[in-house]
């Protein structure tokens, strides 16, 4: 039998991120800098839920300090 997929909106974790880019008083290109990235990247994890990277992730939560245990728990909810 096939297994549905589940698919994480990832709206609210760009929302977190973008809060505490602001709160840090980083603007998304100095961000992008620091992480070698695009800051249209960025633009689009924070206002569109783009599903980052593995890797942009992590660095994302590092650098920024969000705890991502909200985010685990609502896809544990999600997918159980």
């Amino acid at each position: 039998m096939k297994q549905d997929k589940v698919k994480y909106d990832f709206k609210a974790f760009g929302q977190a991120i973008k809060e505490a880019r602001k709160a840090k008083g980083i603007s998304r290109n100095q961000l992008a800098d620091k992480m070698n990235i695009a800051p249209r990247y960025i633009a689009s994890i924070e206002n569109s839920g783009q599903h980052p990277s593995l890797q942009t992730f992590y660095e994302l939560v590092t650098f920024l300090d969000v705890s991502v245990d909200q985010f685990f728990l609502i896809f544990a909810l999600l997918t159980s």
